[in-house]
């Protein structure tokens, strides 16, 4: 009965480890809008609409340093950046989808009666 036991303790493991970067704020909002390719720093602002250049700029580098996006950048002049998704961030794109559908289909918002 070890075996199960241990089993289930690294799943919960590995789903706290994946929702201690997905759960915040903002990080499945970008690797959506990465998952369409390529984007210029201004360009993720765009596509992520409320987020402030700080946070974003916080998150991309939490999201480059556990390898779900890759940062290039190019000399220039102008200096440009460009992020774009990692195959394991690229991986992640229909999780998250599916992850949205089954939200959609039984989770209601709070302040609506489900």
């Amino acid at each position: 009965m070890e075996g199960p036991r241990r089993d289930r303790h690294e799943c919960d493991a590995a789903v706290s480890l994946a929702f201690s970067v997905l759960g915040k704020r903002w990080n499945g909002m970008i690797i959506d809008a990465l998952g369409g390719g390529a984007l210029a720093f201004a360009e993720v602002r765009r596509a992520v609409p409320g987020i402030s250049d700080a946070v974003l700029s916080d998150r991309l580098t939490e999201l480059a340093d556990v390898r779900l996006i890759s940062r290039t950048v190019s000399p220039g002049p102008p200096v440009s950046v460009t992020y774009a998704l990692t195959p394991g961030g690229e991986q992640l794109v229909p999780v998250l989808e599916e992850l949205g559908r089954w939200a959609s289909a039984n989770l209601a918002p709070a302040d609506r009666p489900k």
